[in-house]
């Protein structure tokens, strides 16, 4: 039966067990046809046990998986309108790159022509920028041109979702910064959803335009980056997504305050959500600023100064709340703290984000 959808994934309370192992529980989930979504969390979260539903690797416990509106259960992988890039490419070694990306062209019933196979393979090739390597051996690639060849051999059945498996994460940094541009070019050009595992915040916030945050088999927050990292959903979002200050506070009720735990009284901020009593506030190291002279909201000792470039971020010990992670804009070089010296540290109240202890 075909479920009228404009998703390309839909996921309706989904659980996957192992034995006794719940991987997956009640999950609900909607991608949206040509959207480019990261399924974001630690090890451990289920995010790959649900790329893995999708691609027909593994069968949900309970639960229905759509693709395109129809229902997945029971269909095999080779039968779903899906490929996936794995992590370690997975090419064959005795093929040239012209072989493996053809490879999927050539498993197809009934076998496309001669001529229209190597025009479509040479069309994927162009479109990772591979012109004129058909003929290289994969051991004559690099890492980064190994990448591509697995994505030109995923994309050239026309697949409506194609599915990556922390594709990146063998690169380095300057090339993984690179792949993250072409990836996202690539996934305009084509117009099909992309639906991206992995545990790197910085990749998933810079290239989607949905982040599925998961924790322990469940989502936890799903929504387009900046609010995810703007508006959190939970401490363990906040905590995770990013880098935040964590602070022992009590919320006072009514129009009342927010009192931390050295006895520090601040406005209530209009992110409290209801909370009263008891509560752990997050606020993210860009929303404070170091202070010289004049008033503070609490005064600190630098204790490490980490050069970071563009920026420099500071550990400032403050009496009875601990360590505060302060990052700074380091344009005027004077202005630089040293470790040892006492400081004080403002921030809007309205940059905390406060949820129940």
């Amino acid at each position: 039966m075909t479920s009228a959808s404009t998703n390309d994934i839909e996921f309706r309370s989904v659980a996957k067990r192992y034995g006794s192992v719940t991987a997956v529980s009640d999950i609900n989930l909607a991608v949206p046809q040509g959207a480019f979504v990261a399924l974001l969390g630690p090890s451990g979260c289920g995010k790959t046990t649900c790329l893995r539903m999708i691609g027909g690797f593994e069968q949900p416990s309970e639960g229905m998986v759509y693709i395109g509106g129809q229902p997945m259960n029971g269909v095999p992988a080779y039968r779903r309108p899906v490929n996936m890039v794995f992590q370690q490419y997975a090419l064959f070694p005795h093929l040239d790159v012209e072989q493996n990306v053809a490879y999927g062209l050539k498993q197809m019933r009934p076998r496309a022509a001669t001529a229209e196979i190597v025009r479509r393979t040479q069309e994927a090739l162009e479109m990772v920028r591979l012109g004129g390597f058909g003929k290289r051996r994969i051991h004559e690639m690099s890492g980064g041109q190994q990448q591509r060849v697995a994505l030109a051999r995923a994309i050239v059945n026309k697949p409506k979702v194609l599915l990556l498996d922390e594709p990146l994460a063998a690169l380095d940094k300057k090339l993984r910064t690179a792949m993250q541009i072409e990836l996202q070019s690539l996934q305009r050009e084509l117009g099909i959803t992309f639906l991206l595992v992995t545990h790197d915040q910085e990749e998933a916030l810079s290239m989607s335009d949905l982040v599925c945050v998961m924790s322990t088999g469940r989502v936890v927050q799903m929504g387009p980056p900046q609010e995810i990292y703007d508006r959190p959903a939970s401490l363990f979002v906040a905590d995770f997504v990013g880098k935040t200050n964590r602070i022992a506070a009590t919320i006072e009720p009514g129009a009342g305050s927010v009192r931390l735990a050295n006895g520090v009284g601040l406005s209530k901020p209009a992110r409290a959500n209801g909370t009263v009593g008891a509560a752990m506030v997050a606020v993210r190291p860009e929303a404070i600023s170091l202070v010289r002279n004049g008033t503070a909201t609490l005064q600190g000792t630098v204790t490490h100064r980490m050069f970071l470039g563009s920026t420099v971020e500071y550990s400032v010990e403050v009496e009875g709340l601990g360590d505060f992670l302060v990052t700074a804009d380091r344009r005027n070089e004077s202005e630089l703290a040293e470790p040892g010296e006492r400081i004080g540290l403002n921030f809007d109240p309205n940059a905390m984000h406060v949820f129940p202890a």
